[in-house]
């Protein structure tokens, strides 16, 4: 009856210590993971870490904050829309119109907002010259280039829809007024020295009051000298 006595509390200690072994998973054992049914404690000096969804392994190390990993999902597909042009129509056709002497050599006519200037060729504008001088425009418009007769020294030209000037033409490849006859214009530096402002040269040898001009001729560039 004595040893009945001492080995009962024996006996229940062991079983507590037995459940509470098998209730922690060992050093480097699976811990957790999705299906997962066993123990997910860790014995002393080991924390249950995630390595994915699937499988968590008691790894050395104290506890740290618990990480959840979402199963991934799949992304609805992406519609690219390639870029559609702004303005419709075929490319113009036509001759460019360019400077071919200092300081607007190969610099082209072209449209800035109505006022006429030569520039670099990616803006060069298009041109039929038949009496008029139509700078043609995508889509088949067109805007043609008039000069304004009340000047003396020079003449302001501007791109507008209707032709008010009709008599330009061509000498040789030289863009002139016939009557009365021109050939020269006054071209004025901007402040981008990429651009320069194109009025047509009038009777006297003065051009655009403050401005720095230089006269020079324009000529169609399939002609132009080498």
């Amino acid at each position: 009856m004595f040893w009945s006595l001492f080995l009962i509390p024996f006996v229940l200690c062991l079983s507590v210590r037995l459940v509470s072994a098998q209730s922690q998973a060992p050093a480097y054992g699976q811990c957790g993971g999705q299906g997962w049914s066993g123990a997910t404690d860790c014995v002393s000096g080991y924390t249950c870490t995630v390595t994915n969804q699937w499988y968590s392994q008691c790894l050395p190390g104290s506890a740290t904050t618990p990480v959840t990993i979402t199963p991934t999902t799949s992304l609805p597909p992406i519609t690219v829309v390639p870029p559609t042009s702004t303005v419709g129509g075929p490319a113009p056709t036509g001759s460019q119109i360019r400077g071919v002497t200092s300081p607007v050599y190969h610099l082209y006519l072209q449209n800035n907002g109505g006022v006429p200037r030569l520039g670099p060729v990616a803006g060069a504008g298009r041109f039929t010259i038949n009496g008029t001088i139509a700078l043609n425009e995508p889509g088949g418009g067109r805007l043609y280039l008039n000069a304004d007769d009340t000047g003396t020294n020079y003449k302001a030209l501007s791109f507008g829809t209707t032709a008010t000037t009709n008599n330009w033409g061509l000498e040789g490849d030289a863009i002139i007024i016939r009557t009365p006859r021109q050939l020269n214009y006054w071209v004025c530096s901007t402040s981008d020295r990429n651009y320069y402002d194109v009025f047509l040269q009038g009777q006297g040898n003065q051009g655009p009051s403050g401005r720095s001009c230089n006269s020079v001729t324009m000529h169609l560039p399939c002609l132009c000298p080498h």
